[in-house]
Protein backbone atom coordinates (compact mmCIF):
# COMPACT_ATOMS: atom_id res chain seq x y z
CA UNK A 1 0.00 0.00 0.00
CA UNK A 2 2.66 2.28 0.66
CA UNK A 3 4.64 1.37 -2.16
CA UNK A 4 1.53 2.70 -4.09
CA UNK A 5 1.20 5.63 -2.30
CA UNK A 6 5.05 6.51 -3.21
CA UNK A 7 4.89 5.41 -6.76
CA UNK A 8 1.74 8.02 -7.23
CA UNK A 9 4.35 10.73 -5.68
CA UNK A 10 6.47 10.30 -8.10
CA UNK A 11 4.42 10.08 -10.90
CA UNK A 12 2.64 12.89 -10.80
CA UNK A 13 5.03 15.79 -9.73
CA UNK A 14 7.49 13.56 -11.95
CA UNK A 15 5.24 13.95 -15.17
CA UNK A 16 4.65 17.42 -14.58
CA UNK A 17 8.46 18.67 -14.52
CA UNK A 18 9.28 16.73 -17.30
CA UNK A 19 6.46 17.87 -19.41
CA UNK A 20 7.36 21.36 -18.32
CA UNK A 21 11.31 20.51 -18.97
CA UNK A 22 10.22 18.86 -23.05
CA UNK A 23 7.87 22.00 -24.01
CA UNK A 24 11.06 24.25 -22.58
CA UNK A 25 14.19 22.69 -24.43
CA UNK A 26 12.01 21.01 -27.83
CA UNK A 27 13.63 22.95 -30.51
CA UNK A 28 10.46 23.43 -32.08
CA UNK A 29 8.59 24.88 -29.25
CA UNK A 30 10.69 26.81 -26.65
CA UNK A 31 8.06 27.96 -24.84
CA UNK A 32 8.69 30.19 -21.59
CA UNK A 33 8.33 29.14 -18.25
CA UNK A 34 4.96 30.20 -17.52
CA UNK A 35 3.58 28.80 -20.29
CA UNK A 36 4.80 25.42 -19.95
CA UNK A 37 3.93 25.21 -16.35
CA UNK A 38 0.55 26.19 -17.04
CA UNK A 39 0.05 23.50 -19.85
CA UNK A 40 2.05 21.33 -18.13
CA UNK A 41 -0.01 21.69 -15.11
CA UNK A 42 -3.34 20.77 -17.24
CA UNK A 43 -1.68 18.25 -18.96
CA UNK A 44 -0.77 16.64 -16.00
CA UNK A 45 -4.73 16.51 -14.71
CA UNK A 46 -5.63 15.10 -17.89
CA UNK A 47 -3.68 12.51 -17.84
CA UNK A 48 -5.19 11.74 -14.17
CA UNK A 49 -8.39 12.39 -15.54
CA UNK A 50 -8.14 9.44 -17.92
CA UNK A 51 -6.89 7.21 -15.72
CA UNK A 52 -8.87 7.57 -13.06
CA UNK A 53 -12.28 7.17 -15.83
CA UNK A 54 -10.87 4.19 -16.93
CA UNK A 55 -10.33 3.05 -13.38
CA UNK A 56 -13.67 3.32 -12.66
CA UNK A 57 -14.69 2.12 -15.92
CA UNK A 58 -13.10 -1.38 -15.60
CA UNK A 59 -14.50 -1.48 -11.62
CA UNK A 60 -17.94 -0.48 -12.02
CA UNK A 61 -18.07 -2.76 -15.46
CA UNK A 62 -17.06 -5.71 -13.05
CA UNK A 63 -19.14 -5.46 -10.34
CA UNK A 64 -22.60 -7.66 -10.47
CA UNK A 65 -23.22 -6.84 -6.92
CA UNK A 66 -22.99 -3.17 -6.93
CA UNK A 67 -22.61 -3.30 -2.93
CA UNK A 68 -20.83 -6.74 -2.30
CA UNK A 69 -18.39 -7.24 -5.05
CA UNK A 70 -14.70 -5.34 -4.82
CA UNK A 71 -11.94 -5.21 -7.51
CA UNK A 72 -8.48 -4.74 -6.76
CA UNK A 73 -8.29 -1.68 -8.91
CA UNK A 74 -10.61 0.49 -5.95
CA UNK A 75 -8.11 0.65 -2.84
CA UNK A 76 -5.03 0.78 -5.44
CA UNK A 77 -6.11 3.71 -7.59
CA UNK A 78 -6.95 5.65 -4.68
CA UNK A 79 -4.02 5.24 -3.03
CA UNK A 80 -2.07 6.20 -6.14
CA UNK A 81 -4.39 9.32 -6.56
CA UNK A 82 -4.45 10.94 -3.20
CA UNK A 83 -0.64 12.58 -4.07
CA UNK A 84 -2.42 13.79 -7.15
CA UNK A 85 -4.44 15.94 -4.58
CA UNK A 86 -1.83 17.17 -2.83
CA UNK A 87 0.32 18.33 -6.00
CA UNK A 88 -2.03 19.90 -7.82
CA UNK A 89 -2.49 22.49 -4.99
CA UNK A 90 1.02 23.29 -5.38
CA UNK A 91 0.33 23.20 -9.42
CA UNK A 92 -2.33 25.40 -9.46
CA UNK A 93 -0.38 27.94 -7.26
CA UNK A 94 1.92 27.90 -10.12
CA UNK A 95 -0.29 28.21 -12.74
CA UNK A 96 -1.55 31.07 -10.74
CA UNK A 97 1.42 33.22 -10.31
CA UNK A 98 2.70 32.41 -13.77
CA UNK A 99 -0.93 33.24 -15.45
CA UNK A 100 -0.45 37.30 -14.43
CA UNK A 101 2.96 37.39 -16.00
CA UNK A 102 1.66 36.03 -19.07
CA UNK A 103 2.20 38.50 -22.18
CA UNK A 104 -1.42 40.70 -22.93
CA UNK A 105 -3.01 38.64 -19.96
CA UNK A 106 -5.45 41.40 -18.61
CA UNK A 107 -4.12 41.09 -14.72
CA UNK A 108 -0.93 41.63 -15.74
CA UNK A 109 -0.64 44.76 -14.17
CA UNK A 110 -2.19 43.71 -10.79
CA UNK A 111 0.43 40.64 -10.59
CA UNK A 112 1.77 40.16 -6.73
CA UNK A 113 5.44 41.15 -6.70
CA UNK A 114 5.75 38.61 -3.52
CA UNK A 115 5.32 35.04 -3.15
CA UNK A 116 3.32 35.14 0.01
CA UNK A 117 1.44 37.74 -1.26
CA UNK A 118 0.75 35.61 -4.13
CA UNK A 119 -0.45 32.86 -2.28
CA UNK A 120 -2.79 34.41 0.12
CA UNK A 121 -4.61 36.35 -3.19
CA UNK A 122 -4.51 32.75 -4.46
CA UNK A 123 -5.80 31.07 -1.41
CA UNK A 124 -8.62 33.43 -1.50
CA UNK A 125 -9.28 33.22 -5.17
CA UNK A 126 -9.35 29.44 -5.16
CA UNK A 127 -10.37 28.83 -2.16
CA UNK A 128 -13.48 26.46 -3.60
CA UNK A 129 -10.82 24.13 -5.27
CA UNK A 130 -8.15 24.02 -2.48
CA UNK A 131 -10.72 23.19 -0.06
CA UNK A 132 -12.16 20.31 -2.38
CA UNK A 133 -8.66 18.83 -2.59
CA UNK A 134 -7.86 19.05 0.84
CA UNK A 135 -11.61 17.56 1.71
CA UNK A 136 -10.09 14.39 -1.04
CA UNK A 137 -7.11 13.95 0.50
CA UNK A 138 -8.50 14.22 4.43
CA UNK A 139 -12.03 12.78 4.18
CA UNK A 140 -12.57 11.19 1.16
CA UNK A 141 -9.42 9.32 1.13
CA UNK A 142 -9.50 7.09 4.80
CA UNK A 143 -13.41 7.44 3.80
CA UNK A 144 -12.92 5.59 1.08
CA UNK A 145 -10.01 2.89 1.73
CA UNK A 146 -10.71 2.01 5.48
CA UNK A 147 -14.35 2.93 6.46
CA UNK A 148 -16.02 1.67 3.90
CA UNK A 149 -14.50 -2.15 4.53
CA UNK A 150 -14.83 -3.56 0.93
CA UNK A 151 -18.50 -2.62 0.47
CA UNK A 152 -19.43 -0.15 -2.40
CA UNK A 153 -16.66 -0.71 -5.36
CA UNK A 154 -18.95 -0.27 -7.77
CA UNK A 155 -19.91 3.12 -6.55
CA UNK A 156 -16.76 4.31 -6.11
CA UNK A 157 -15.85 3.18 -9.92
CA UNK A 158 -18.58 5.58 -10.51
CA UNK A 159 -17.33 8.20 -8.69
CA UNK A 160 -13.94 7.81 -10.63
CA UNK A 161 -15.85 8.53 -13.63
CA UNK A 162 -16.60 12.00 -13.20
CA UNK A 163 -13.05 12.62 -14.34
CA UNK A 164 -14.25 12.44 -17.63
CA UNK A 165 -14.92 16.10 -17.74
CA UNK A 166 -11.78 17.09 -16.82
CA UNK A 167 -9.79 17.05 -20.05
CA UNK A 168 -12.13 19.44 -21.67
CA UNK A 169 -12.45 21.47 -18.53
CA UNK A 170 -8.31 21.83 -18.91
CA UNK A 171 -8.60 22.48 -22.44
CA UNK A 172 -10.96 25.15 -22.38
CA UNK A 173 -8.69 27.04 -19.56
CA UNK A 174 -5.78 26.97 -22.11
CA UNK A 175 -7.82 28.34 -24.24
CA UNK A 176 -9.55 31.08 -22.58
CA UNK A 177 -5.29 31.87 -21.50
CA UNK A 178 -4.08 32.44 -24.88
CA UNK A 179 -7.55 33.80 -25.98
CA UNK A 180 -8.44 31.42 -28.19
CA UNK A 181 -12.08 32.08 -27.89
CA UNK A 182 -13.17 32.85 -31.37
CA UNK A 183 -12.00 29.57 -32.56
CA UNK A 184 -13.98 26.33 -33.44
CA UNK A 185 -12.01 24.45 -31.73
CA UNK A 186 -12.91 26.69 -28.20
CA UNK A 187 -16.75 26.18 -29.42
CA UNK A 188 -17.00 22.97 -29.97
CA UNK A 189 -14.86 22.02 -26.83
CA UNK A 190 -16.96 24.43 -24.64
CA UNK A 191 -20.29 22.05 -26.22
CA UNK A 192 -18.35 18.96 -24.79
CA UNK A 193 -17.26 20.40 -21.56
CA UNK A 194 -21.01 21.67 -20.90
CA UNK A 195 -22.74 18.10 -21.83
CA UNK A 196 -20.06 15.86 -20.04
CA UNK A 197 -19.77 17.76 -16.82
CA UNK A 198 -23.50 17.87 -16.48
CA UNK A 199 -23.59 14.38 -16.86
CA UNK A 200 -20.40 12.63 -15.01
CA UNK A 201 -20.44 15.37 -12.14
CA UNK A 202 -24.12 16.86 -11.94
CA UNK A 203 -25.96 13.94 -12.80
CA UNK A 204 -23.29 11.67 -10.93
CA UNK A 205 -25.26 11.94 -7.69
CA UNK A 206 -29.31 11.03 -8.55
CA UNK A 207 -27.50 7.83 -10.74
CA UNK A 208 -26.02 6.17 -7.79
CA UNK A 209 -29.15 6.95 -5.89
CA UNK A 210 -30.74 5.52 -8.40
CA UNK A 211 -28.58 2.72 -8.71
CA UNK A 212 -29.29 1.88 -5.26
CA UNK A 213 -32.52 2.04 -5.07
CA UNK A 214 -32.61 -0.59 -8.00
CA UNK A 215 -30.56 -2.80 -6.08
CA UNK A 216 -32.47 -2.56 -3.03
CA UNK A 217 -36.18 -2.31 -4.70
CA UNK A 218 -36.50 1.07 -3.67
CA UNK A 219 -38.32 3.67 -5.14
CA UNK A 220 -36.05 6.27 -5.84
CA UNK A 221 -37.83 8.96 -3.59
CA UNK A 222 -37.55 6.32 -0.77
CA UNK A 223 -33.89 6.04 -1.20
CA UNK A 224 -32.61 9.21 0.68
CA UNK A 225 -34.93 8.38 3.84
CA UNK A 226 -33.57 4.21 3.14
CA UNK A 227 -29.51 5.05 3.25
CA UNK A 228 -27.47 6.33 6.56
CA UNK A 229 -27.48 10.14 7.09
CA UNK A 230 -23.96 10.18 6.72
CA UNK A 231 -24.41 9.47 2.85
CA UNK A 232 -26.71 11.52 2.36
CA UNK A 233 -24.36 14.32 3.89
CA UNK A 234 -21.60 13.44 2.12
CA UNK A 235 -23.49 13.17 -1.04
CA UNK A 236 -24.73 16.70 -0.68
CA UNK A 237 -21.41 17.72 0.24
CA UNK A 238 -19.89 16.55 -3.02
CA UNK A 239 -22.58 17.82 -4.90
CA UNK A 240 -22.63 21.56 -3.70
CA UNK A 241 -19.44 22.35 -5.60
CA UNK A 242 -20.56 20.89 -8.67
CA UNK A 243 -23.33 22.30 -8.93
CA UNK A 244 -21.79 25.91 -8.69
CA UNK A 245 -18.79 25.15 -11.16
CA UNK A 246 -21.59 23.67 -13.43
CA UNK A 247 -23.52 27.20 -12.33
CA UNK A 248 -20.29 29.27 -13.91
CA UNK A 249 -19.26 27.01 -17.03
CA UNK A 250 -23.06 27.67 -17.68
CA UNK A 251 -22.56 31.17 -17.66
CA UNK A 252 -19.81 31.20 -19.62
CA UNK A 253 -21.12 29.58 -22.19
CA UNK A 254 -24.40 32.18 -22.48
CA UNK A 255 -21.83 35.12 -22.15
CA UNK A 256 -20.80 35.42 -25.65
CA UNK A 257 -24.29 35.06 -26.62
CA UNK A 258 -25.10 38.03 -24.63
CA UNK A 259 -22.81 40.41 -26.38
CA UNK A 260 -24.19 38.78 -29.80
CA UNK A 261 -27.13 40.27 -29.05
CA UNK A 262 -26.00 43.50 -27.69
CA UNK A 263 -24.08 44.15 -30.63
CA UNK A 264 -27.43 43.35 -32.92
CA UNK A 265 -29.31 45.64 -30.99
CA UNK A 266 -26.75 48.57 -30.99
CA UNK A 267 -26.87 47.57 -35.15
CA UNK A 268 -30.32 47.77 -35.64
CA UNK A 269 -30.73 50.94 -33.38
CA UNK A 270 -28.14 52.78 -35.73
Amino acid sequence: MLTILAAGSVFFPGLFLLSKQCLRSIPALRWSEGDAVIVSARLVSSIQAVMASSAGYIIASSCEDILEDQHWLTSSYIMFAVPYFVYDIYAMFMCYWYKLRVKGHEEASAAPQHMSTALTSYLRREFLMVLHHVVMVTACFPVSVFWRQGKGDYFQGVLFMAELSTPSVCLGKILIQYKQQHTLLHKVNGALMLITFFICRVLLFPYLYYAYGRYASIPFHMVPLSVPWHCNLGAALLMAPQLYWFSLICRGALRPSKKKKSRLSSILTC
